[in-house]
């Protein structure tokens, strides 16, 4: 029972990471490779050549409620447990995860057109933060063919936290602009070779081999100063070779409208929506197939500045979560600083 109570809670979630047990998650560990939020004002864009650092932090705090419930018909072995008799298990579930995590990306945009757009390519490398708490009450009853009932009833708080490196990725991308438009197609591949235990409530790594590709658009009007971006994608997961563990497809939106009020400010609102759009499978898939989906929404303010004659481009937005089905609903904020080191926007 002890093994069935740990498998029960035991997860966490985020590209690094939000946090969740098995019952409430969808896709293993509650985790997705592609971190929702991260595109939002100018997702259509590609920046002109050179080569490019930025930092991406990101900060999330959420919780989850819910009831695991696990019934079993178990096979006679003789009269320690006689045929037919059976074994329910009901657990009521708190779970509260926060997390803060920085992802360190190298980008780097060719000098010359590739199909007629600006083509570029990247590394991306997750370092954080991430503790989690689990409350579990739990009630077991074992019914005897006489009707019968051993019943016992017992709590416990499971804690872990954990600081480590997750998975790196490598990304590849293309963009093109005509007039007012600008569109984006990206691709993304998560190496799995960051921190990760099985026995972990806590891990930074995914364990599994995973792409995702990314189609995003930016209307921006110069004179108006007003923009629409919108940016949809899918993330294709493979298996967990330690725990057969099979994430299905995840479908994921971002958008944002902004209001330009120089070449240098902005404000707007930013927002997301996400859903698992086929079922999790394989043998250590023991709940079944679970498909989560949660939104968000909150402001985003964008500003550039100069640090000597070097731009230094920042933005600033907190997303609130609500509709959250399978999945851990929170806040999360987000702060990227992006430097050239050089090409065009270098030298302006």
């Amino acid at each position: 029972m002890k093994v069935t109570l740990r498998r029960l809670v035991a997860g966490t979630c985020l590209v690094g990471a939000l946090v969740i047990n098995q019952e409430l998650r969808a896709a293993e560990q509650g985790k997705s490779v592609y971190l929702l939020g991260a595109s939002a004002s100018m997702a259509g864009m590609t920046p002109p050549s050179g080569t490019y650092v930025s930092s991406f932090t990101y900060a999330y705090t959420g919780d989850a409620t819910g009831a695991a419930a696990l019934s079993r018909v178990l096979p006679g072995s003789g009269t320690q447990l006689p045929a037919f008799t059976t074994l329910q298990t009901d657990a009521d579930l708190r779970l509260k995860a926060n997390v803060v995590l920085d992802v360190v990306s190298i980008l780097w945009v060719a000098p010359d057109p590739v199909l007629g757009g600006r083509f570029g390519l990247g590394a991306l490398l997750p370092v954080g933060y991430q503790h989690v708490d689990v409350d579990v009450t739990a009630r077991t009853a074992l019914t005897f063919p006489d009707n019968s009932v051993l019943a016992r009833n017992s709590s416990r708080r499971l804690s872990d936290n954990t600081f480590a490196m997750g998975d790196p990725l490598a990304t590849a991308f293309i963009g093109w602009d005509s007039g007012n438009w600008h569109w984006k197609l990206a691709g993304l591949v998560n190496v799995p070779v960051g921190s990760y235990q099985r026995t972990n409530l806590v891990n930074m790594g995914f364990n599994r081999w995973a792409a995702d590709v990314t189609a995003s658009g930016t209307w921006l009007d110069p004179l108006s100063g007003f923009e629409v971006s919108l940016a949809s994608g899918f993330t294709f997961n493979g298996s967990n070779p330690d725990t057969h563990y099979s994430t299905g497809t995840e479908f994921h939106a971002e958008a944002a409208v902004m209001k330009h009020m120089s070449k240098d400010f902005a404000f707007g609102a930013a927002g997301y929506y996400y859903q698992q759009v086929t079922g999790d499978s394989g043998s250590g898939a023991v709940l079944g197939s679970f498909k989560g989906e949660v939104a968000a929404i909150g402001p985003n303010l964008t500003y550039n500045f100069k640090v000597g004659n070097r731009p230094v481009l920042t933005s600033l937005r907190w997303l609130h979560e609500f509709r959250a089905v399978n999945r851990l609903q929170g806040d999360a904020g987000f702060l990227t600083i992006t430097v050239p080191l050089g090409g065009a926007m270098a030298s302006h």
